[in-house]
């Protein structure tokens, strides 16, 4: 059930403690900044600071004077003005201080390089760095990691120096991932966090605003300056019902996904709701958040409730479980509170899903799933089944597909598909050693890998197929771009829930369907597999398993962060060329791409992870995996210099050696995907100016903005057709323009012949600023410079 415009009624049952609780439209009145609650147990002199969210929301609801969503609060309870600051869903761009930074390592090498450029002691908010990402999965956990530690070891050494000298702290590789280290030490209900990762929103889960973001935008949080963001619109999801049988967590951001599109969350917080939300764990709301980005969202979350309160617990936070159940007036969504959209679940009804191939909105329940693999020729043979990653690595997922493998190994079964796990923390890990799963799975063929990315994001050494071979893989991961996982663009990957993964391992096939399908055990009788049974948190506690985590020195001040000048891995940065105030005429186009072009096409991962603190050498991998309309191949455009054609950097490098500015032209939703700040700083590195497209991805837009681009949009999506790569751009009439304003572009065709159309931009003034500076670290070494003059 769809609607456009809610009045949520009836809010009492969001939450069993609230209906003790007033969530009406007057202030609650309260001592909740009488106390020192520490953000975390890891940093000291560090406090949860509600006191500033409650005192902000009582100016914005005298402002606004109508109930607010729980999204709203959280958002306006982190405004760095709520006295002057324009308040309109969609329209204003706020500015936020945002309580916490978290950076994964492939990221974070190139914000600590911007943040140096600033030239500021320490961050001014806490700041957390996380191995998880240069991982290769090849053999299993210890091995993999061990090669990891040792190739490298240039760029781990780089991250923990600079991390103790500016008091951030440091995760060493083999912690785990970004999402779940932040969930089990960090998240906290009404706080707000940027995170360098598109799954960031993961936080969700634990009832606070995450959002991933560029490096760049990192900066700015850590350097002390407010983050930036459109005021999202909200989406309301009303769960109703509960779950059983096989129906998971997943199953629910799953049909979201194919309700919202890839592109359908889009500026929009999508917040969850109703009756149903009592049925989900705490972890179960967070892969749920976890997966909000496959849909644009700028967040997601959950209202505080007791399967949270139970998690804070677990993980050693029982005062902040109890600050937060004093403040849960302000961590649910007032009655009244009206959402820009309204999607409603029934729980009860909800199938299982499986969403892909090529793309995650694509979803089908299970009960039609055998029958689309067979209409579409998708390839059957289940070659790989992969569980774990950051959207599903909990201990209460680990239980669940152990309790799968251990009624197929009662019946003598082995996986018939090669069956890997990736744990999502040391701690996860450690603790379902202990308590057998890890035995359960190696006993069925299971290859437990380091506690890591691994193959989610491409760092995977497979095996078992030739590149361009057909074949299907299904995870328990988010994300299924063409070539995500094994780079391999023939792999048919497809994305479902940890059971159903499980389960169909034992299969090999694609068409088998659990809820209904028999297998056959090694006694030769035929067996179902029962509905899944696990635990949402471990009767024994949790595990800590070994201790991962760098606190930075009291005093960093005598660390040395040195970067070599002959290292292929490391690369200081150097400033952008400033605006030099003219038009940017006849850019040729340096690629029209046609259809989907993530980040993974703009800055392919995998194999070039190594080089994300590099910028000259990451750049040789850009827009490589963008198709070209004109001739539906990737990595091969022409140099309309040379009339040769070359690889995309390559005539990229050759204009910007010339000073001949260029231009991409982009289809819809550009740039979905990863919020990875290198698809921004490469085009820009190799001299372009502007990238004009039907639609952008949030992230995205930011970056190019922050590194001195042109985000334009065809005012008109059909003037898309206008364009040849074989044409040059004019950008006309940017020493007049105001945002808000039009911007004309000029088309020189192959021929001579002309023409025109007209973009739209979400630039705003101080956007225009950084534009003008040639990027926002520019505009920020500036300001820093005339403060210090």
């Amino acid at each position: 059930m769809v609607s456009s415009r809610f009045l949520v009624k009836g809010a009492q049952s969001l939450s069993s403690r609230s209906s003790m609780l007033s969530r009406s439209m007057a202030t609650v009145q309260s001592s909740i900044g009488d106390k020192q609650v520490p953000m975390s147990n890891l940093e000291k002199g560090k406090f949860v600071n509600y006191a500033r969210i409650e005192s902000n929301l009582q100016v914005v609801r005298q402002r606004l004077n109508r109930p607010l969503t729980l999204a709203e609060k959280i958002v306006y309870g982190h405004l760095d003005n709520p006295h002057e600051q324009d308040i309109e869903r969609g329209v204003s761009y706020l500015k936020l201080r945002p309580d916490r930074v978290a950076c994964q390592d492939a990221t974070a090498q190139m914000a600590i390089l911007q943040f140096m450029s600033a030239g500021l002691p320490q961050t001014a908010v806490p700041t957390s760095v996380h191995c998880d990402h240069l991982i290769q999965a090849q053999v299993g956990g210890p091995k993999d990691l061990a090669r990891a530690i040792d190739i490298n070891r240039e760029v781990y050494d780089f991250l923990a120096t600079a991390c103790a000298k500016y008091g951030i702290g440091f995760w060493k590789p083999g912690s785990g991932i970004i999402h779940q280290i932040i969930l089990e030490n960090y998240a906290l209900p009404g706080l707000m966090m940027i995170g360098t990762d598109s799954h960031t929103p993961n936080a969700g889960g634990l009832g606070m605003v995450a959002c991933g973001v560029g490096g760049a935008d990192a900066v700015d949080v850590m350097a002390g300056i407010p983050w930036e963001l459109k005021a999202p619109k909200v989406i309301g999801v009303y769960l109703d019902g509960k779950m059983s049988g096989w129906t998971t967590p997943k199953d629910i951001i799953l049909k979201v996904a194919g309700i919202l599109t890839v592109k359908g969350g889009t500026g929009a917080i999508i917040e969850y709701h109703g009756p149903g939300v009592e049925s989900l764990s705490c972890t179960g709301m967070a892969t749920i958040c976890n997966m909000g980005a496959e849909i644009g969202a700028t967040t997601s979350l959950f209202p505080y409730n007791k399967r949270m309160s139970a998690y804070l617990e677990a993980t050693g936070r029982s005062q902040q479980a109890a600050y937060a159940q004093e403040f849960n007036h302000n961590l649910q969504p007032d009655e009244g509170s009206e959402y820009d959209r309204r999607i409603e679940i029934n729980l009860s009804e909800l199938e299982p899903h499986i969403n892909g191939p090529f793309t995650p909105d694509l979803a089908t329940p299970i009960s039609k799933f055998a029958e689309e693999v067979k209409k579409n020729n998708w390839p059957e043979e289940l070659k790989v089944g992969l569980i774990g990653s950051c959207t599903n690595s909990s201990y209460e997922d680990m239980s669940r597909s152990a309790h799968i493998a251990k009624e197929a190994a009662d019946h003598g079964l082995k996986t018939k598909s090669i069956f890997t796990i990736t744990p999502g923390s040391e701690q996860v890990r450690a603790t379902i050693a202990r308590d057998g799963f890890v035995d359960t799975f190696e006993d069925v063929g299971g290859v437990v890998l380091a506690n890591a990315c691994g193959p989610c994001i491409g760092q995977w050494d497979r095996q078992d197929v030739k590149k361009g071979e057909v074949n299907s893989i299904i995870s328990s991961y988010n994300r299924n771009f063409t070539g995500r996982n094994d780079a391999n663009p023939a792999t048919h990957a497809f994305v479902a829930s940890p059971d159903l993964v499980t389960a169909m391992t034992f299969a090999g096939s694609l068409t088998f369907n659990p809820l209904t399908d028999s297998l056959k055990g090694s006694d030769g009788k035929e067996f179902k597999f029962s509905d899944p049974a696990g635990f949402e948190l471990p009767a024994k506690g949790y595990d800590a398993g070994e201790n991962t985590f760098q606190a930075p020195p009291e005093d960093g001040t005598t660390v040395n962060v040195a970067v070599s000048p002959s290292s292929d891995r490391l690369q200081l940065l150097k400033p952008f060329k400033a605006w030099d105030g003219k038009d940017i005429i006849d850019a040729p186009v340096l690629i029209k791409a046609k259809g989907k072009c993530t980040t993974d096409h703009i800055s392919a991962g995998g194999p070039w992870l190594k080089y994300r603190g590099h910028l000259e050498n990451i750049s040789q991998n850009c827009l490589i995996g963008a198709i070209n309309a004109d001739s539906g191949e990737a990595n091969s455009v022409l140099n309309q210099e040379t009339g040769e054609f070359g690889p995309v950097p390559t005539v990229g490098a050759y204009y910007r050696d010339r000073d001949i500015p260029w231009v991409v032209v982009g289809d819809e939703n550009y740039g979905e995907g990863s919020s990875r700040e290198h698809a921004a700083l490469e085009p820009r590195f190799l001299g372009g100016r502007a990238v004009i497209c039907r639609s952008f991805a949030r992230i995205h837009e930011t970056n190019l903005k922050k590194q001195g681009m042109l985000p334009l949009w065809f005012k008109n999506s059909a003037d898309y057709d206008k364009i040849s790569g074989t044409d040059k751009l004019s950008i006309v009439g940017l020493n007049e323009f105001k945002p808000g304003q039009d911007i004309k572009v000029e088309i020189t065709h192959k021929d001579g012949s002309k023409d025109s159309f007209l973009t739209t931009s979400s630039i705003n003034e101080g956007q225009w600023e950084w534009f003008k500076a040639g990027s926002a670290l520019n505009k920020m070494a500036a300001a820093a410079k005339a403060r210090g003059a």
